[in-house]
């Protein structure tokens, strides 16, 4: 176990949303290993007590992203803040529902802005302070059949350099991390969702739609994007600004 009084993130506080699983809970611990206090956020409770049970420093609070005035009472004292949360809906444009490309929009852009809106101000008053948005390879490219999760992603990619130019000269920075896909339970239930859209196997799904415009085939796992995190608020991070580090296999180098 790390010493929590000495790690790099010794007497700061961060946030995490969607920290229950996945990506946000690999975040959460390798936040709390640096010596970070951890606000850890997910609609599922117990997701989050659990996590809290082994990670020392690490507190759970439930709160469902969609419901904005529930955002606007979560914590502000946030030196570290990770707009992680998600969700996937798959479905061609004609026959998507109206209000669930509203929900996503709330959970994975209006929410982050209100985050970002509520705890700039303590971050400018220590003069210190690091936002890292979980976006992905579809902040940067599209792909059929995800128009709210897409226009979400790009979205939060604007967000963030509006962040990043805004925050300088106050000493906080604002980056977007960009994984294609990774191995997470979003990721899981994508995979039936494009099964069943495309009329093909759950195995097909990864190998000819998922891993095709990567290079290197494989998911990514969690642990890999928290590692990036780390680099965003770690003590190389002051220069890093305004920025989106793709972390996506070479997707976005055809």
């Amino acid at each position: 176990m790390s010493d929590r009084s000495t790690g790099p993130l010794a007497g700061r506080t961060a946030l995490v949303t969607g920290a229950g699983s996945g990506i946000g809970a690999a975040v959460t611990r390798r936040l709390a290993a640096d010596g970070a206090r951890v606000h850890a956020v997910d609609i599922d409770l117990d997701r989050v007590t659990a996590l809290a049970d082994d990670h020392p420093g690490v507190s759970p609070v439930q709160c469902d992203l969609s419901d904005l005035a529930a955002v606007d009472t979560l914590p502000a004292d946030v030196d570290v803040l990770v707009n992680n949360a998600g969700r996937q809906h798959v479905s061609p444009l004609q026959d998507f529902d109206p209000e669930t490309f509203s929900q996503i929009l709330r959970i994975m852009l209006e929410a982050p802005f209100r985050l970002i809106r509520r705890t700039l101000p303590h971050m400018y008053d220590r003069g210190w302070g690091r936002v890292v948005n979980i976006s992905s390879a579809h902040g940067l490219r599209a792909s059929p059949f995800k128009s709210a999760y897409v226009s979400a992603k790009h979205g939060l990619e604007g967000l963030s350099k509006v962040t990043a130019l805004e925050g300088a000269a106050h000493g906080v920075t604002s980056n977007c991390i960009n994984p294609a896909y990774v191995r997470t339970p979003l990721v899981e239930a994508q995979i039936a969702d494009q099964a069943r859209t495309h009329g093909i196997g759950e195995d097909e799904v990864i190998e000819k739609i998922m891993l095709t415009p990567v290079a290197v085939k494989r998911l990514i796992e969690p642990d890999e994007v928290a590692e990036l995190a780390a680099l965003l608020y770690g003590p190389a991070s002051a220069s890093i600004t305004g920025s989106s580090l793709t972390q996506d296999g070479g997707w976005s180098a055809r």
